[in-house]
């Protein structure tokens, strides 16, 4: 059995943050934002928060990108480290989740839609956000047990 509550999904990149929201039954996750990514200060911290306080989220699900051998890459670390400053920065759970091939799934049904790459940069982060939730409740559905690893606040490696 999945739990209720509106979650929303984080596709963090070196440039831009995706965000997908689910409805409040858990079933399906649709695209929110691009959020600019604020390497130098935390004001995409301060967004993500003020969308989850809007969409009264009951938990933040970030994608953790692992490649295909299943080995850490930086952007597994960069990820990481953004989740448990999320973490920090929220008043609900934050999980990470495999995203293996989250970004390549969003540009090829953009594809589909007759979208382009090149003109879908910020769409693309708000697809593959998308794609990151979907598939954590997808996870959770099946399994009856929250997807990925619960982020711990002080964590950071």
């Amino acid at each position: 059995m999945i739990r209720s509550g509106t979650r929303l999904g984080i596709d963090v990149g070196k440039a831009r943050i995706g965000v997908a929201r689910s409805d409040p039954h858990a079933i399906l996750a649709t695209p929110v934002e691009t959020v600019p990514r604020d390497q130098s200060g935390s004001a995409d911290l301060a967004r993500i928060a003020e969308l989850a306080n809007e969409m009264s989220a009951m938990e933040l699900v970030v994608g953790l990108p692992i490649n295909l051998s299943g080995r850490r890459t930086p952007s597994t670390d960069d990820a990481e480290n953004f989740a448990h400053r999320l973490a920090a920065a929220v008043a609900v759970p934050v999980r990470l989740v495999d995203e293996r091939l989250s970004t390549t799934q969003a540009q090829g049904q953009l594809r589909q839609s007759g979208r382009n790459t090149k003109n879908s940069r910020g769409i693309i982060d708000q697809a593959a956000a998308v794609v990151i939730l979907q598939h954590a409740l997808d996870a959770e559905r099946t399994s009856g047990n929250a997807p990925g690893v619960a982020v711990e606040i002080g964590g950071s490696q």
